[in-house]
C-alpha cells in the first residue's frame, strides 16, 4: 500500500487512536505470555472469587488465579486464533475470487454461483454449521471461521480481479502468451492488493469477536487453555457474584475487535479520499456468408465470415471478411459501435465468454486461431503479433517498470536471461525513439507522458519479430503532435521490418494518410472495401457521408458543418434490409427490405459514382 494512504489514515484521530490501540495488542500477544504466565497461573485458595482490589485489579476467579493477567496472557490465544482464521479466510476467499483466471469463465461461473449461495448465510450461522463438521476445539473453530469469512470475501476479489481482468495490459499479456497463474500473480493481484488489505485488516476485527462467541457457546478453546471467549464463559457463570470476571475478557473483545475494524475503516477512508482526488437466449447460426474478396496468395491474416456474437442475441460483428499481406497496411473506419474494435478482439483471441466467436476461416501466419488455448498458439501469438490499445494508460501494468514488462516477453518466448531480457527492452525502447531509453525503462508507466506510453507500447510489440501489428484507436487520447510522432513510428516500423498493420481509427484522415487500403465498418458489417487512394471515389453513401463530415482547407466555412443525420443502428435493434437505410438519403423501398452483399467492394444496392461527397449532407437528396 502506497506511503501516502497509510499516513493519511494515521493523521486522522480515529485512525491515529486505532493504530495505537492495534500495536497495544499486538505487543501484548508477544509480551505478556513471557512477562505475566506465571502470576496469571498462580493458585490462591485463600483469594477465591474476590472483587477487585489492589492486588487483584480485577479480582480472582474460582481457583483464586488474577483475572487481569489471565485476559492479558489470553491475548496471544486471541489474536493468534483471529489472524490465522483470517488468513485461511483470505486464503480459500482469494482462490475461489480469482477462478474465473485460473480455471475458465465457464467453472468460474459455477464457482461463482456457489459463492453467491454461502454469501447468502449470516456468517455466524456458517460458522457454527462448519464447527459442528470440523469438531470442538481451537482447531475446529479456526477452520469453521475461517471458511464462513471466505465467501464475502471471495466475492469482493471476484469483482476487483473482474475490473482488472478487463484491462488493456492484461490483454496484452494474454496476446504475450504469458500463463493463467502468472498473469494472476504479476499483473492483477497486485493491483488489487490495497483494498483487499484493508479488507482483510477489517475482517481480523470480526474475527476476534466471533471466536469469542465460539468459545463463549464451548465450541471454540477447551481447558487448560483459554482465550477471551473462553474468560468470559467462566465469569458468566459468577455474574452475579462477581461482576468483574465477565467485564474485563468483555473488554478485552470489544476493545480490540473495534481497533482493528477502525483502523482499517480509517485506512479504507484514507485511500477514497486518495482516489478522489485522483481520479479506474442461444444465438442464432451465423447467416451465410457473402462471396469473399479476393486474397493475397500467402496472406500474413486471413479473415472470412467473422461473427461476433453475445447472449440476447445480439451479433455487433456480422460476417466479416478480409486479408492482409505481409507489409501491407489496411485501415479499418466507422462510427462508435460499427465493431472495429470487436473484430481486432476477436481476431487476437480476447473475446471472453459469454461472448461466441465463429468464423469460416481465421488464419494467421497460415495456423488457425480458434480451437484450445495451447502453448504454440500463445507462441505464435506472443512472437509474431503485436497490439497498441487506445488508452496508453491502460496498456501497461501500473505495478511494475516499464523495461521489465517488454522484458518478460523476451523471458518468456525466447528464454533470455534477466539481464539479456532487460538489454533487449531498453534497444527497443530506443527503436521507437524514447529518449533517455535506459533511465525510462526503470520508470514506471505514470512517470510517462501519453505519447512515451504510447510508443512503449509499439516497443513491446517489436520485442520479438511481429508479422502484425493491431493498433487499436493508438492516437485518440493524444495531441496532434504526439499523433504524428506516433503514426510515423508505426510507418517507419512498417517499411523496416515489412510487417502487416491493421490501423483502427475514426479519423478517417489519418487512415487515408497511413494506409494502402480502406475497410468501412457500419452495424458490424463491411460496407466498402477500396484502396485509400479512391478515397474521394468511394461509391458507399455511408464512406461518402464521412468525408463530408471531415473539414479540410477547401470547406466552406459559411456553410452549417456537415454530420451524418441520426443515430447508429443498435446491434440488438438492427433494422430489416439495409441498415443505414433509415440514415441514407438515397434509400428505396428495397433497401428497406433486403440487405444488400458485398459485392465489388460495396455493399449498396444504389452505389454513387457520380455525385460529389458534398452532396451527401444533412437535409439533402440525391
Amino acid at each position: 500500500m502506497p506511503k501516502s494512504n497509510w499516513s493519511a489514515a494515521l493523521r486522522r484521530p480515529l485512525g491515529a487512536s486505532a493504530a495505537v490501540v492495534v500495536v497495544a495488542v499486538l505487543g501484548l500477544a508477544v509480551l505478556a505470555p513471557l512477562l505475566w504466565a506465571d502470576r496469571a497461573a498462580a493458585l490462591d485458595t485463600n483469594q477465591i472469587l474476590r472483587g477487585p482490589s489492589a492486588e487483584h485489579w480485577m479480582g480472582t476467579d474460582g481457583l483464586g488465579r488474577d483475572i487481569f493477567f489471565r485476559v492479558l496472557v489470553a491475548t496471544r490465544l486471541s489474536v493468534e486464533l483471529a489472524l490465522a482464521a483470517t488468513a485461511i479466510g483470505v486464503a480459500v476467499g482469494l482462490l475461489l475470487g480469482t477462478a474465473a483466471v485460473l480455471l475458465g469463465k465457464r467453472a468460474g461461473r459455477l464457482v461463482s454461483a456457489v459463492v453467491d449461495i454461502a454469501v447468502a448465510f449470516p456468517g455466524l450461522l456458517l460458522a457454527l454449521f462448519f464447527a459442528v463438521i470440523f469438531g470442538v476445539g481451537a482447531r475446529g473453530s479456526v477452520l469453521a471461521i475461517g471458511l464462513a469469512i471466505a465467501p464475502a470475501f471471495a466475492r469482493l476479489t471476484r469483482t476487483m480481479v473482474a475490473r482488472v481482468a478487463a484491462l488493456d495490459y492484461v490483454s496484452a499479456a494474454r496476446i504475450a502468451g504469458v500463463g493463467r497463474f502468472r498473469l494472476l500473480g504479476r499483473h492483477i493481484l497486485p493491483n488489487v492488493a490495497e483494498p483487499l488489505v484493508v479488507n482483510a485488516t477489517i475482517t481480523t476485527g470480526s474475527t476476534m469477536l466471533a471466536f469469542a462467541g465460539l468459545s463463549f457457546l464451548g465450541l471454540g478453546v477447551q481447558s487448560p487453555d483459554y482465550d477471551w471467549g473462553r474468560l468470559l464463559r467462566d465469569g458468566l457463570d459468577v455474574l452475579y457474584l462477581h461482576p468483574a470476571a465477565a467485564l474485563a475478557p468483555t473488554v478485552a473483545v470489544v476493545v480490540a475487535g473495534l481497533a482493528f475494524s477502525l483502523f482499517g475503516e480509517a485506512v479504507a477512508t484514507a485511500i477514497g479520499a486518495d482516489t478522489t482526488r485522483h481520479p479506474r437466449r442461444e444465438a442464432p447460426a451465423p447467416p451465410p456468408a457473402a462471396a469473399p474478396a479476393p486474397q493475397p496468395a500467402d496472406p500474413v491474416l486471413a479473415v472470412e465470415n467473422l461473427h461476433v456474437t453475445f447472449p440476447g442475441p445480439v451479433t455487433p460483428v456480422r460476417g466479416v471478411s478480409f486479408a492482409l499481406a505481409r507489409g501491407e497496411s489496411v485501415g479499418v473506419v466507422g462510427e462508435s459501435g460499427s465493431g472495429k474494435s470487436l473484430t481486432a478482439l476477436a481476431v487476437a483471441q480476447l473475446i471472453e465468454e459469454p461472448g461466441r466467436v465463429h468464423a469460416d476461416r481465421l488464419e494467421f501466419l497460415g495456423q488457425s486461431l480458434p480451437g484450445a488455448d495451447t502453448r504454440a498458439r500463445r507462441q505464435l501469438l506472443g512472437t509474431s503479433f503485436a497490439m497498441v490499445f487506445q488508452d496508453p494508460m491502460t496498456s501497461f501494468n501500473p505495478t511494475q517498470r516499464v523495461g521489465n514488462q517488454l522484458a518478460e516477453v523476451a523471458r518468456y518466448h525466447r528464454g533470455m536471461t534477466r539481464r539479456a531480457a532487460f538489454a533487449r527492452a531498453v534497444d527497443r525502447l530506443r527503436a521507437v525513439r524514447l529518449p533517455g531509453a535506459e533511465r525510462r525503462a526503470r520508470q514506471y508507466p505514470h512517470e510517462f507522458s501519453g505519447g512515451m506510453r504510447q510508443r512503449a507500447m509499439i516497443g513491446m510489440g517489436l520485442m520479438c519479430s511481429p508479422a502484425l501489428i493491431v493498433a487499436d484507436e493508438p492516437t485518440t487520447a493524444l495531441d496532434v503532435t504526439v499523433q504524428g510522432r506516433v503514426l510515423r513510428l508505426l510507418a517507419d516500423v512498417r517499411a523496416a521490418d515489412d510487417v502487416a498493420i491493421l490501423l483502427i481509427s475514426h479519423d478517417i484522415g489519418v487512415v487515408r494518410r497511413m494506409c494502402d487500403r480502406v475497410l468501412v465498418m457500419y452495424a458490424g458489417r463491411i460496407v466498402e472495401d477500396l484502396p485509400a487512394a479512391d478515397l474521394d471515389s468511394a461509391a458507399h453513401p455511408y464512406t461518402r457521408a464521412l468525408l463530408a463530415a471531415v473539414p479540410d482547407m477547401t470547406t466552406d466555412r459559411d456553410r452549417p458543418m456537415a454530420v451524418i443525420p441520426g443515430r447508429p443502428a443498435d446491434p440488438a435493434d438492427l433494422p430489416p434490409g439495409c441498415a443505414f437505410a433509415p440514415r441514407c438519403p438515397l434509400a428505396t423501398e428495397r433497401c428497406t427490405t433486403e440487405e444488400p452483399p458485398l459485392v465489388h467492394g460495396v455493399a449498396c444496392w444504389h452505389p454513387v459514382v457520380d455525385v460529389p461527397r458534398e452532396q451527401i449532407r444533412v437535409g439533402e437528396a440525391r
